[in-house]
């Protein structure tokens, strides 16, 4: 099975005219989305906190995250975003794809819009 991709453009929230824009790998495994720190320091964002992330082999690393807004697809959601090492490939996280109600179509590699997001729990209101 291939790798999947797609074209993103970050924008900072405080200020949505700066924003970067680059290809990213779409990683279901990833909580959080990745961006080169440059990257999201040219337009404006600063780290807000530190986040303990559990890589896929098991060891943990601490990185700085901030916010901003990751648009794709013609959708625009506000997400977590790591900063990552300046030759990090830029990933899209899972929360990012379910926020804006986007699933991953394994077999075809590529990504499709549903119909609606997906909301449990809530009952109908008819």
């Amino acid at each position: 099975m291939g790798a999947t991709h797609v074209t993103a453009t970050i924008r900072n929230i405080t200020d949505r005219d700066r924003s970067w824009e680059g290809l990213f790998l779409v990683d279901t495994g990833a909580t959080d989305s990745l961006v080169p720190r440059p990257c999201l320091e040219a337009i404006g964002l600063t780290p807000e906190r530190r986040r303990v992330y559990e890589l896929a082999d098991g060891r943990t690393i601490t990185v700085d995250i901030a916010f901003g807004l990751i648009e794709f697809m013609g959708d625009v959601v506000a997400g977590t975003i790591i900063f990552g090492d300046a030759d990090a490939e830029p990933l899209l996280g899972v929360t990012a794809l379910e926020s804006a109600g986007i699933e991953v179509d394994p077999v075809h590699q590529r990504l499709k819009k549903l119909p609606a997001v997906r909301l449990k729990g809530m009952q109908s209101r008819g």
